[in-house]
């Protein structure tokens, strides 16, 4: 005979999940640059849990948030944006 505890034991922690307004009060982006991100493959992937609801993993996005850390955007020697030119003179 099984014991209901050895069945508890067997299951996996609970993880937090944030929704998109949960998302975007932590890491001040817009929404637009929120899915962009995503679908480029630079943010965590979010999960469907109803047709209509969409959640992240919290360990995912402090993840992604600590590895932003360790590649600073502010480096001098990343590419500029195809919109921008180089000023003359400087």
């Amino acid at each position: 005979m099984s014991n209901d505890n050895d069945k508890d034991d067997e299951l996996p922690a609970l993880r937090r999940m944030l929704t998109e307004q949960m998302v975007l009060e932590e890491i001040p982006i817009s929404r637009t640059t929120l899915y962009r991100l995503e679908r480029a493959g630079k943010f965590p992937r979010s999960v469907y849990v109803s047709p209509n609801r969409r959640l992240w993993f919290r360990d995912e996005v402090a993840a992604w948030q600590a590895a932003i850390n360790d590649n600073d955007e502010r480096n001098p020697k990343r590419g500029r944006g195809k919109g921008r030119r180089r000023r003359s003179g400087a």
